[in-house]
């Protein structure tokens, strides 16, 4: 077993912790945001400055990889970087409002997406071995699969945060809305659970333990928050929802 193996099996392990954690303590931003983060600055700011790390890195990594040419890898880097740039330069300056998000919440976020372009960025361009992604790969049902499904998956996490950003009919406006619309009609969570097609495409189509540890990571972040934002719109629309038989996250399921 290599380091790089260990360390991918300590963050499954501390991911294991903090999908634990989360049912018991709220995230502490968005909806569920309270003091008790501390300090906070302007959730437009907040957003840019936690994901821009990660979209850096990678780029760093890649730069300075001996496999930086190798076409396979740079696809692999192409459909990463592609989220990233949305969230990073699209996604913040389209929040309405003045919301905020507590520092401690922004490094947390900072910290590990620097630790995941780590995880991804080496594997990718470092530990792989050299003859797994040459250019058959992009013909294999892997990664056909993979593709097929990140680029759903993204499709549906912007669709749906579309969705939740005109609920409101002004910026006065401070009523709450049940979302409706595109795979709101199935959970209440549309726009994590887009998320996470997204990063279950990612590790298929790599077929990376590393990219799997993201997906692990994304759904111990994510689920528990989507089952803390369903309680919340069931204390408010609860007869609605029961009617529409409506999940939280993963349609059907749960």
């Amino acid at each position: 077993m290599t380091a790089f193996d260990i360390y991918l099996y300590v963050m499954i392990l501390i991911a294991l912790c903090v999908f634990i954690a989360l049912y018991f303590v709220d995230a502490g931003y968005g909806f569920a945001i309270s003091p008790k983060w501390g300090k906070s600055i302007n959730n437009k700011l907040a957003w840019f400055f936690m994901e821009f790390p990660i979209f850096a890195s990678m780029i760093i990594i890649w730069l300075i990889s001996p496999r930086k040419y190798d076409i396979v890898r740079v696809i692999f880097l192409i459909i990463f970087e592609i989220h990233y740039l949305q969230r990073v330069f699209i996604f913040p300056f389209l929040i309405k409002g003045n919301g905020k998000m507590p520092l401690a919440i922004m490094f947390m976020g900072m910290s590990f997406n620097i630790l995941n372009a780590a995880m991804q960025g080496y594997w990718i361009f470092f530990e792989s071995p050299a003859e797994m992604y040459t250019p058959a790969w992009l013909t294999t049902p892997q990664f056909i699969i993979g593709t097929v499904v990140f680029f759903t998956g993204m499709y549906i996490n912007i669709h749906s945060d579309y969705i939740i950003r005109h609920l409101r009919k002004s910026e006065n406006d401070t009523k709450h809305y049940l979302p409706h619309g595109g795979m709101f009609h199935y959970v209440t969570s549309a726009n994590y659970f887009g998320e996470l097609m997204e990063w279950l495409g990612f590790a298929i189509l790599t077929w990376s333990l590393a990219g799997f540890v993201f997906f692990i990571w994304t759904f111990a972040n994510l689920v528990p928050r989507a089952n803390a934002l369903y309680k919340k719109y069931r204390s408010e629309f609860g007869a609605e929802m029961h009617d529409q038989h409506i999940k939280r996250v993963i349609p059907f399921i749960y």
